[in-house]
């Protein structure tokens, strides 16, 4: 069974994915709004990935045998100023989640919790790739603010949809 101090930590995670996947959709919207249909479509895709995340933490909590609560979450952003605003507060987010994530192995390896530290390396390997294709994006965003078509044949040329990660934790529900 998992350590209790790592179960609650990991139930406040899945909220703070779901949290993730609310952001996401909402500066999908506001790129598809924009008719910026690439980059919309990469904004639906990471709203997709921050819910399976939450799921494959649900998934183990009940492989564990341990209590899931899935908390409520804050509204998320819906305006932007502009192009670099939300994807400024995407990179900020998943530099985020990499400190909780870190947090995390943090308590299962204090608690002598081996397969909760285990369960959470593939999270560290997503995360590094996550704040690296956010900052890169914003890199281009910036540069080209005002050009939306440049924006958008950086996305098209460079964002990539991944394939199936055979060594991804089982997602609930799937």
């Amino acid at each position: 069974m998992a350590a209790p101090a790592f179960v609650e930590l990991l139930n406040t995670q899945i909220g703070n994915e779901f949290a993730a996947h609310q952001q996401y959709v909402s500066c999908a919207v506001y790129f598809d709004q924009l008719t910026m249909p690439r980059t919309a479509q990469l904004f639906f895709d990471q709203a997709l990935e921050e819910r399976q995340h939450a799921m494959m933490m649900v998934r183990y909590l009940l492989d564990s045998d341990a209590p899931v609560r899935i908390p409520a979450v804050a509204a998320p952003v819906n305006e932007f100023p502009d192009v670099v605003a939300p994807v400024a507060l995407a990179l900020e987010q998943e530099k985020r989640v990499t400190e909780q994530i870190g947090a995390l192995i943090g308590v299962a390896r204090r608690e002598n919790d081996f397969a909760s530290d285990q369960f959470m390396q593939w999270f560290i390997k997503e995360q590094i790739e996550e704040v690296s294709k956010m900052s890169d994006l914003l890199t281009i965003v910036k540069r080209s603010t005002h050009d939306l078509e440049t924006i958008e044949d950086y996305v098209l040329r460079e964002v990539t949809t991944e394939a199936a990660d055979p060594t991804a934790p089982p997602v609930a529900g799937a």
